[in-house]
């Protein structure tokens, strides 16, 4: 192989290509589980926003911030970004179906959460 060190992501036992750094999936997931990725996703769950209806709905995110994860998520494919030409643009975003997909996944998974905190062992392993 050129380089010497890629591995055929075929040629692992199913399921442990995510471990490897050339596994594309990795990369989405990265993306979807950045520390903005996972709110941008569950923001725009319930309807389409625009870019600062998003960044009021998402406490501590930063203009540029929102901008970068939005871009990264609509390159990935689970956002989509449609701009009215205005003065000033209108730019609004959505999910399209793997991201709605996405978006329901990422929220069961909050919602256990929410529901399992108090189990959660960080009492123990805290400095009192």
């Amino acid at each position: 192989m050129p380089g010497g060190n890629q591995i055929s992501v075929a040629a692992l036992p199913h399921g442990s290509e995510g471990f490897h750094s050339n596994c594309p999936a990795r990369q989405v997931l990265d993306h979807i589980t950045s520390r903005w990725g996972i709110w941008v996703l569950i923001a725009l769950r319930e309807k389409e926003l625009r870019f600062f209806e998003l960044r009021e709905h998402i406490e501590g995110i930063s203009e540029k911030m929102l901008s970068q994860t939005l871009r990264t998520l609509v390159r990935d494919g689970l956002v989509w970004r449609e701009v009215e030409p205005s003065v000033p643009p209108k730019v609004t975003y959505g999910l399209n179906e793997v991201g709605r997909g996405t978006s329901d996944r990422l929220v069961d998974m909050f919602d256990w959460i929410k529901d399992n905190a108090e189990t959660f062992g960080q009492d123990g392993y805290d400095p009192v």
